[in-house]
């Protein structure tokens, strides 16, 4: 799942892999940081709409640490995550939070 997500993550417009602290991969967009992959066992993301209250239902998910979950980021256990269509749409979810507004028109064919 990690490496379905990871490579739909980086086919949005503009995004690159990093990995900022040893082990722990993240996509960004524009050096901002729109998902983090590094954990074995979840990913984390930031949402904004109905689907941070749909995450927050998923068994094991929470507010992401160091304050982070008070602007929406959420992690999410991957064994109890919904399957991949929805977690993708929470990918591209927090692509568009975080990415510059003619990135986000790119990804909707308006550019």
């Amino acid at each position: 799942m990690r490496e379905r997500l990871l490579e739909f993550a980086l086919s949005l417009p503009e995004a690159w892999e990093d990995e900022p602290w040893e082990g722990d991969t993240v996509a960004k967009v524009a050096k901002k940081i729109f998902v983090f992959l590094g954990s074995p066992d979840g990913f984390t993301v930031k949402l904004t709409s109905q689907a941070h209250g749909h995450a927050m239902t998923v068994e094991g998910a929470e507010p992401a640490g160091y304050g982070l979950g008070k602007s929406g980021w959420v992690s999410v256990p991957y064994s109890k995550a919904p399957g991949f269509e929805v977690l993708r749409d929470w990918v591209e979810e927090s692509y568009r939070n975080v990415a510059p507004k003619r990135l986000v028109k790119l990804l909707d064919g308006q550019a």
